[in-house]
């Protein structure tokens, strides 16, 4: 069972909880004249890296609060969880193995290949 640690409910199953994007990304205010290019880019547009990652997530079957967590994307391992507004904590530099264990992870080699001019 995958479990979450609301930071305003506690420790819960994480079918109550939702995704919802990169964390520290400011949402362009009424204001401001922004292009569907830039609007789409705000939308759909994120680093969705392997590896330590801030995201926001939202209680959506408790308390429906938004907050933000470090999570290690290529281990799903949940290295903190913070409410919104605060900094993220400094955590442990993590490998970066895939979810089976391989020390460089699914499809690493082939990029490495890649990023040296070879097929």
């Amino acid at each position: 069972m995958f479990e979450i640690e609301c930071p305003y409910c506690g420790r819960r199953d994480g079918s109550e909880f939702s995704y919802a994007g990169e964390a520290h990304i400011s949402r362009p205010s009424g204001d401001e004249e922004i292009s569907d290019e830039a609007w789409a880019g705000f939308v759909f547009m994120c680093r969705n890296i392997k590896g330590v990652q801030a995201e926001r997530w939202v209680h959506s079957a408790g308390c429906r609060r938004f907050f933000n967590m470090l999570r290690n994307t290529a281990t799903d391992q949940i290295l903190a969880v913070y409410k919104m507004g605060e900094e993220p904590p400094e955590v442990e530099k993590q490998p970066l193995p895939s979810p089976s264990g391989e020390s460089l992870g699914s499809g690493n080699d082939a990029v490495q290949v890649m990023g040296k001019g070879e097929t």
